[in-house]
């Protein structure tokens, strides 16, 4: 380890949470060089929703390189490019009746929300935009700018934003209290000649502490946009391409957002992609307007084609619904099997975890399961949830296997240390 010590920058994190060397992976296994075996209930961060070099995604890159395919290529036309927009346009708008134009910003989610952002202005000639509480939309200046953790909205750099984060929906019991509040702060921009030009969301808090919007909150927040002229961005950037087990986090609440962010696993295999799509009557960029190097990963562009066969019939994400559903059981039985943790089940599809109120205490358990070989991270502005991002496609053993992990972790941190103590 003395080479990542002596020459890496102090900024890492994942290392120093898992304090090993990697070298090899397949499905939803990684496999340290000693040999060890871990569990990913990470997946990348979500970038791997069809697990660690999927075998046909792997033919098809291998295929493309050995035949020369362009692998750079700026926004030029290239094969590989219309096969990934031919199959993106069959597969998942057409069937879902959206009508988006496409856009390759830079390659990484942050750049899908960068454009967002600056296309929202363009287009309706405003300048605020307003995000929600515990949000987290990259780390660029612009998207930390709208997002609600506020250690990072103070970081160097970082131009404070008029904006005060919106309330997320705390419960469907709150009877739509933060939606009342939502049209209420609107109504004052507008008499204040501060309207915004949007509002971006997450369906799904994945950093924020898995905190989830109900169908209901979501159809009266888009309902609330469009009658205050305000374009609706959705971040689906680590919610989306199946995660919370339809393509679209958004679809369960049959809205259809004007500017949608994607990336993360949108290439299928771990490649840098992003996608920006938005309402055609919203494309109102001059050509070149926004660019950037990195915009047409070609290699990117061809196991993001593949992956998406998953999605040409329901079986996938029946698949998925299957296996969130033993999740959800699971999480239940935890909390109410293990009172002292103080445990509630958040999120949804394969998109779940469990808010353990005792502090430190789920840092201790991600840090145990580590040790018994399962890969998990916290989240949350006070790291009090334990977030679970397995592979979509995990086997049911493995599934089980890291299940069991993760109730043995949190015995044994209840064990070591108890309500009340110093976690």
């Amino acid at each position: 380890m003395d080479i990542f010590e002596r020459l890496e920058s102090d900024v890492r994190s994942y290392s120093r949470a898992w304090p090993t060397v990697f070298h090899e992976a397949h499905g939803e296994f990684l496999i340290d060089e000693s040999g060890a075996e871990y569990i990913d209930f990470f997946s990348g961060a979500g970038t791997l929703n069809y697990g660690h070099n999927d075998p046909a995604m792997k033919r098809r890159l291998i295929e493309y390189i050995e035949a020369d395919g362009v692998m750079h290529g700026l926004d030029m036309s290239t094969t590989a490019k219309r096969q990934f927009l031919e199959r993106l346009e069959s597969t998942i708008l057409r069937p879902r009746g959206l009508d988006y134009k496409v856009q390759f910003p830079g390659p990484t989610g942050t750049n899908a929300i960068e454009a967002a952002l600056k296309l929202a202005r363009k287009a309706t000639g405003r300048e605020p935009i307003y995000g929600f509480a515990n949000a987290f939309h990259g780390m660029t200046l612009g998207a930390m700018a709208v997002g609600g953790n506020l250690q990072r909205r103070s970081a160097p750099g970082v131009r404070p934003n008029d904006t005060p984060p919106l309330p997320y929906e705390d419960s469907p019991a709150a009877n739509g209290a933060s939606l009342d509040e939502i049209e209420a702060t609107l109504r004052q921009a507008y008499r204040e000649q501060r309207a915004p030009a949007a509002i971006i969301v997450e369906t799904v808090q994945g950093e924020g502490g898995l905190h989830t919007a109900s169908n209901d909150w979501l159809r009266r927040l888009a309902s609330i946009c469009a009658t205050q002229q305000v374009l609706l961005i959705v971040d689906d950037v680590q919610a989306g391409c199946g995660r919370t087990g339809t393509f679209f986090s958004f679809e369960p609440a049959q809205i259809v957002p004007d500017i949608v962010c994607l990336s993360k696993s949108i290439s299928g295999y771990g490649l840098p992609l992003a996608l920006t799509l938005f309402k055609r009557e919203l494309d109102v960029w001059d050509p070149g307007e926004h660019s950037g190097t990195f915009r047409g990963n070609n290699a990117a562009f061809v196991t993001g084609a593949e992956a998406l066969r998953f999605w040409e019939t329901d079986d996938f994400a029946r698949a998925v619904d299957a296996k969130a559903s033993r999740i959800s059981t699971f999480l239940i039985d935890l909390a109410e099997g293990h009172e002292a943790a103080r445990g509630t089940p958040r999120g949804r599809g394969l998109f779940q975890g469990i808010h353990l109120a005792v502090p430190g205490l789920a840092q201790a358990v991600c840090q145990l399961a580590y040790d018994r070989g399962l890969l998990m991270e916290t989240s949350g502005p006070d790291n009090d949830v334990v977030k679970m991002l397995p592979p979509l496609t995990i086997g049911d053993d493995a599934l089980d296997r890291g299940l069991a992990i993760l109730e043995e972790s949190l015995i044994a941190a209840l064990e070591a240390a108890p309500p009340g103590a110093t976690t």
